[in-house]
């Protein structure tokens, strides 16, 4: 339905639109690049001539100009203002992309983590004057081995990648330790694509395990591939279909079994937290993305945080540094000949410190917030809520498992509802954008043709998601209506229209250069 005073790409199109003199559109207002504002020749402040001095550095000064562009402060400000504007975030709208970029974040946390003794110190500062954040970090690794089941820690991995690389190398010091050179990693094909890589990088032969019809690991198919030369699975629990691994206990007995070692991929640990204890699955090591479970959204790229916690089996071998209290407070343990006895078997040091301070902070600060029971409510209302955006949107778009049970905090669908329109999955997150909708996680998993993975995550009201299905079965609907022009051509309303993803991928221009009339004109 067209509304009074509201184009829509069903109705008004922006080329029926008038076009502006200034190129802006009401307040969405047109940014060209900062070397195209500014020029390099003058600069936004007045700054007094360099004295004749000697340099002393080392023959490493610059030669020639620095080419930045020179703006007053308002100009900067303005700039990247609206530039600010052009981005989605969750303080927008419904982010369907959920716990895995763009979770909410309370902003107790960021309060609490900007409190001196926190957000001021120094990694090399002495350890007596740190104590507080010291017993912060023993703190929060409490809370985790408590959440998890495990009876060991290790803080310092920055990131999942990194605590997969963390508890991989754990596992192969256990193996060396005992004169057992295994070879092999098992992953089933609905783990993260981290985790082959991880293994591949740790000097594993990656041998995959395939899924059953309904999506999980399929079991007889994992313990057929067992053997002597086996070092342990890497299994993403709920994994990347969104699906709880009902089986991993008999995975990981298996395993266990044949001399190898679980690794269990923490990534949808948001699902699970304060419902189930991976220790009790018989889970070795799992990184826990302290940026997705317990806030603190890392869309951009950063920060993040992985702690990895051991079973008993394998905290001898985690890595250092480590908290420990002793008779003259908390201290940070450093070196392997003062590890020696709970961490004899260490293989040392994965960074230069001991990890995230910021992200340490707003973790606890989540955990404390909300309690033993608000965090077990965190996961049954992310649960509650996928499960209703899938049984809500399983008449009109393809939900592959939907046979398989409750999913988990994921609602999975597949391109299949889209056969013969000639829309494709990247059609339809376009299209999503005019709408006002962050597209969701597009194509993975691997197994799903034309995956599309909604994760709504716990703070969504049913208003919001109401809004969002309703919006997604408009477009379900205007797919299979055959109004092909209209996806093929969104975005309409983005500040920039479809790009050549294609040649923007295989020619990126990472640099600025300047035009060749201006060159010319000079």
């Amino acid at each position: 339905m067209l509304k009074t005073g509201r184009a829509t790409a069903a109705g008004v199109t922006m080329s029926e639109a008038p076009e502006t003199f200034s190129g802006n559109r009401a307040l969405m207002l047109d940014e060209a690049l900062i070397f195209e504002v500014g020029t390099r020749e003058t600069t936004g402040v007045d700054l007094p001539d360099v004295p004749d001095v000697r340099m002393r550095l080392g023959g490493t000064e610059r030669n020639k100009p620095i080419d930045l562009p020179g703006l007053a402060e308002p100009e900067v400000v303005r700039h990247f203002t609206r530039l600010s504007r052009m981005n989605y975030a969750i303080d927008m709208g419904v982010f369907p992309l959920g716990s895995c970029t763009m979770k909410h974040n309370p902003r107790l946390n960021e309060k609490v983590a900007r409190l001196p003794g926190f957000a001021d110190i120094h990694p090399l500062q002495p350890v007596g004057t740190v104590q507080g954040a010291i017993e912060l970090i023993d703190t929060l690794a409490f809370w985790l081995k408590t959440l998890c089941g495990m009876p060991e820690v290790a803080m310092s991995p920055k990131a999942g990648a990194h605590g997969e690389l963390c508890g991989m190398l754990a596992i192969r010091a256990a193996h060396e330790a005992k004169g057992d050179a295994r070879k092999r990693v098992l992953v089933p094909e609905s783990a993260h694509g981290t985790n082959p890589a991880t293994a591949a990088f740790c000097g594993y032969d990656v041998d995959s395990i395939p899924a059953t019809p309904q999506g999980r690991v399929d079991l007889a198919a994992l313990k057929a591939k067992l053997g002597p030369d086996v070092a342990g699975v890497m299994i993403t629990n709920p994994n990347t279909c969104g699906l709880f691994e009902s089986e991993l206990k008999d995975i990981s007995d298996a395993v266990h079994a044949a001399g190898g070692y679980v690794y269990c991929d923490g990534a949808n640990f948001n699902a699970i937290v304060g419902k189930v204890r991976p220790g009790d699955l018989g889970v070795d090591a799992m990184h826990i993305n302290l940026h997705k479970t317990f806030s603190t959204p890392h869309g951009g790229g950063g920060p993040g945080s992985g702690p990895v916690v051991f079973s008993a089996a394998l905290a001898p071998y985690a890595p250092l540094p480590f908290v420990r209290k002793g008779d003259e407070g908390y201290e940070l343990v450093e070196e392997e000949q003062v590890a020696a006895g709970s961490h004899k078997g260490s293989f040392g040091r994965m960074v230069a410190f001991h990890g995230q301070m910021g992200m340490f902070v707003r973790a606890l600060s989540y955990m404390m917030s909300h309690g033993a029971d608000g965090l077990r409510q965190v996961a049954e209302d992310a649960v509650l809520n996928a499960n209703y955006v899938l049984r809500q949107l399983e008449d009109d778009m393809t939900a592959p498992f939907a046979e398989s049970g409750p999913c988990m905090h994921e609602a999975l669908f597949s391109d299949e509802w889209l056969d013969g329109t000639g829309i494709t999955t990247l059609d339809i997150a376009k299209a999503m954008i005019d709408e006002g909708y962050h597209p969701m996680t597009m194509y993975f998993p691997l197994v799903v043709h034309g995956a599309m993975l909604v994760e709504p995550t716990e703070t969504e009201s049913k208003a919001n998601l109401d809004a969002f299905i309703d919006t997604m079965r408009a477009l379900a609907r205007a797919a299979k209506a055959g109004e092909v022009e209209r996806f093929h051509e969104a975005p309409f309303y983005a500040p920039l229209r479809r790009l050549d993803e294609t040649a923007a991928a295989r020619k990126p221009k990472l640099t600025w250069s300047e035009p060749e009339v201006a060159k010319a004109a000079e």
